[in-house]
């Protein structure tokens, strides 16, 4: 079973690349098959690369730490 407190914990440690270019991110909710879904805040919200950035950096760092992570998710 994932630990919703090391999700958070990761999570911290990428939060502050997102807000050295003004946006930020929140955890929503853990799904029961490993899939992580987040809120993007700020300049993230409506940039057009946060998808690659919710891709290829919070995700496969959380994949990293946590394999039993599944893929991350914006809601």
């Amino acid at each position: 079973m994932i630990d919703e407190k090391k999700i958070c914990q990761v999570l911290e440690e990428v939060r502050p690349s997102l807000q050295a270019d003004g946006g930020d991110i929140e955890f929503v909710e853990l799904s029961q098959d490993g899939i992580v879904k987040v809120r993007l805040k700020g300049a993230c919200s409506g940039c057009p690369m946060s998808q690659m950035t919710l891709k290829n950096g919070v995700e496969s760092i959380l994949k990293e730490r946590i394999p039993e992570v599944k893929s991350v998710e914006a809601v």
